[in-house]
């Protein structure tokens, strides 16, 4: 009986690289990438050879001039004596807390309205789809420049509030104003307050929000730990204990001592003189930009979150009924995170579409990323190519963290296959 044996492989050859499939497939890629970067660099190249014979360099020492020019209500301390840089971090925290507030409110607006295009009655789902369609129709910088007139030419200013007879009155139990010029809403005061912790460069946080956000991060691990001994003891016996009540105490009681233990209290804003002092005054820019991302965004949520519903099976609805579970039931333990699976991937590009549609803001003056390094450091340093490629990488650096972080939480929704 002779054993039967493989053919030898011929030897490599260089004509394999293009008539080989094993070889011909890496031989186009790498050509493919040498032309790329060989394009690359020309145009490098070519960009720095036009800058020379323009009398310009390729430069970002700009960064470290000084700015002389204000920013309104910045995040962080900042003055017209600062740099270029330091302003760029204020419009670069501008726009990631737009973007942030933007985000959580758009996906709680397309939740609901989302179900509630699904709801069984015909007015309210049809009003729910008129809104839809009118957000989804309508250039987002319309909308922006609507409801800034809003604000600016028809609310009042602040000293209509004034008097024993105001021409106006203060919304939520008095503790809002809307004005021409700026919200003005409460803002948290300590009768303890236990100092701050100085980072340098004139950053300072409150150590009352340091504990907070220890308190919350830990509870969350141990609320994490509880979850797991709960699945443990469910493996075991088949009876998976009630933790509900253990989950709300992690949570909420260490707040609750922290809130009585520094008094933590709201400060409402009040009239004084012209002007409303005590609370916070929002500026109308940033109240209405949020509100039309918000608005805007929300609308193409809405129509992801009912494609997503209307994806899971008709029967798993009919099986939660048969079992006895209400439709409010239904939707959030059945329904809901079935459709996850399908909502997630386009949600992610709608917060990049949010967090970029943020740039629109130089139309109503709020000073975020494109106002700052791509608008007055701009003009004011001529420095137009650095400033546009370095606004180009944090924007396409925010991007990919959103992207990456909600890529994760895809992969844990994801069905899983075996």
């Amino acid at each position: 009986m002779s054993d039967i044996t493989a053919p030898a492989q011929p030897s490599f050859r260089p004509s394999m690289l293009i008539y080989d499939r094993r070889y011909r497939s890496l031989t186009i890629q790498v050509v493919v990438f040498i032309l790329v970067m060989a394009a690359a660099w020309w145009l490098v190249g070519n960009t720095i050879q036009n800058l020379r014979a323009m009398g310009k360099d390729f430069d970002f020492g700009f960064l470290w001039s000084r700015a002389g020019y204000d920013i309104p209500s910045p995040p962080i301390p900042y003055t017209s004596n600062d740099t270029h840089l330091r302003a760029t971090i204020v419009g670069l925290l501008n726009t990631i807390i737009i973007s942030f507030l933007g985000c959580i409110a758009a996906t709680i607006l397309g939740v609901a309205v989302g179900v509630a295009r699904l709801s069984n009655n015909w007015l309210f789902a049809r009003l729910m789809t008129i809104y839809v369609e009118m957000f989804r129709n309508i250039p987002l910088l319309l909308w922006i420049l609507i409801i800034y007139a809003i604000f600016t030419e028809i609310l009042p200013a602040p000293s209509a509030y004034r008097g024993d007879d105001p021409a106006w009155s203060m919304i939520l139990f008095d503790n809002v104003a809307l004005t021409n010029r700026y919200t003005a809403i409460p803002t948290l005061g300590l009768t303890n307050d236990p100092g701050e912790l100085d980072l340098g460069a004139r950053i300072l946080i409150d150590w009352a929000t340091i504990a907070f956000a220890v308190v919350l991060i830990g509870g969350w691990f141990v609320r994490k730990a509880v979850l797991a001994w709960a699945q443990r003891t469910q493996d075991r016996t088949g009876d998976r204990p009630t933790t509900w009540w253990i989950n709300l105490a992690i949570m909420v009681v260490p707040s609750l001592l922290l809130i009585w233990y520094f008094g933590l209290h709201l400060i409402p804003p009040e009239l004084k003189g012209f002007n409303f002092g005590g609370g916070l005054n929002v500026q109308n820019a940033f109240v209405a930009l949020w509100l039309a991302l918000t608005l805007y965004t929300g609308a193409f949520i809405a129509e992801i979150v009912r494609a997503g519903i209307l994806a899971v099976s008709r029967g798993q609805t009919e099986a939660a009924y048969a079992l006895g579970m209400r439709s409010n039931k239904t939707m959030n333990l059945v329904i809901l995170p079935q459709a996850l699976r399908v909502i997630i991937p386009p949600l992610i590009s709608q917060y990049l579409n949010l967090t970029k549609n943020s740039s629109l803001a130089i139309a109503v003056g709020y000073m975020d990323l494109r106002g700052t390094l791509g608008g007055t450091t701009l003009n004011q340093t001529g420095r137009e190519l650095e400033a546009i490629v370095l606004m180009m990488l944090i924007y396409l650096a925010l991007s990919l963290v959103i992207s990456g972080v909600m890529n994760i939480h895809n992969n844990r929704v994801k069905l899983k296959e075996r």
